[in-house]
């Protein structure tokens, strides 16, 4: 029988910590080029470094982060610590034919959105015109722009770091054509008036930003991708009538045309979206 790598992970680790604790050894990781990042309990802390070592030699990788304390900011950066390996913590990373650079210590990217930038990458077509008010990395911009191949899709990120590697990523993924980099506050920077198409990738009081998605659309009519949070319970109606009330305001009709969880984000709790045509 093949040995996962997690009983690989606990066969060579049985010698070097207490053979009670291997049941609190990280079941999950996330792989980000050649970089793994770990949640380590804190029970595992004083073995840290052999941890990581031995997770970084059984995954193939060169270093290994302990994820300490989530996403946080409104530049949503991760919290980690070097358990094993570089300081050295760019990579770039292969995903659907799409490379991301980035720096995993300073830019988030999850395994669980994964689905849906692969979803994303032929929702548009080469007649339209797309703002991505949350861009980030390029994480829905690059898969739509090197295969929906849009006219235009202007991109919008307030993080300084991630600006910047959304503007190598431009290059990296051969799409400067397509793909206009607006740096700052998407409440100032977003152009009015032009797009079929506005993403809003972003799960943190979204619905501030949806007077800015309509006003993106050409006459205030178009497609939008709503993300946020949603207790299970209420989803899709409560994340709907939010949408819908702000059409209300711009004398328009939001149609619900599709749903669906991406992840689940807290207990009874998870992060949405919802693909909604906004007609007169």
């Amino acid at each position: 029988m093949i040995e996962t790598p997690l009983e690989k992970i606990k066969k060579s680790l049985k010698n070097k910590i207490p053979l009670e604790l291997t049941n609190f050894l990280p079941e999950k990781w996330e792989k980000i080029g050649d970089i793994v990042i770990v949640k380590l309990d804190e029970k595992l802390k004083s073995y840290g470094e052999e941890i990581g070592k031995t997770y970084a030699e059984v995954l193939h990788c060169k270093t290994v982060l302990n994820n300490v304390g989530g996403i946080s900011g409104i530049y949503r950066e991760p919290n980690v610590e070097i358990l094993y390996g570089s300081e050295n913590t760019e990579v770039v990373h292969k995903e659907n034919g799409v490379r991301y650079k980035l720096d995993v210590a300073k830019i988030m990217l999850s395994s669980g959105n994964m689905d849906e930038r692969l979803r994303m990458a032929n929702i548009s077509n080469k007649n339209e015109t797309v703002v991505d008010l949350f861009a980030g990395i390029g994480y829905f911009t690059l898969p739509m722009a090197v295969y929906s191949k849009p006219k235009k899709i202007f991109s919008c990120e307030i993080n300084p770091v991630a600006y910047d590697y959304l503007c190598k990523n431009i290059v990296l993924n051969h799409v400067t054509s397509i793909v206009q980099p607006l740096f700052g506050d998407n409440r100032k920077t977003a152009p009015k008036n032009v797009a079929e198409r506005v993403v809003m990738g972003y799960i943190e009081e979204t619905e501030k930003f949806l007077p800015v998605a309509f006003n993106c659309l050409i006459n205030c009519t178009g497609f939008i991708h709503y993300h946020d949070v949603c207790p299970d319970k209420l989803f899709p109606e409560k994340p709907l009538r939010i949408v819908e009330k702000t059409a209300k305001k711009y004398e328009r009709i939001a149609e619900l045309l599709t749903y669906r969880v991406i992840k689940s984000y807290a207990p009874g709790m998870s992060h949405i979206v919802l693909d909604i045509q906004v007609g007169e």
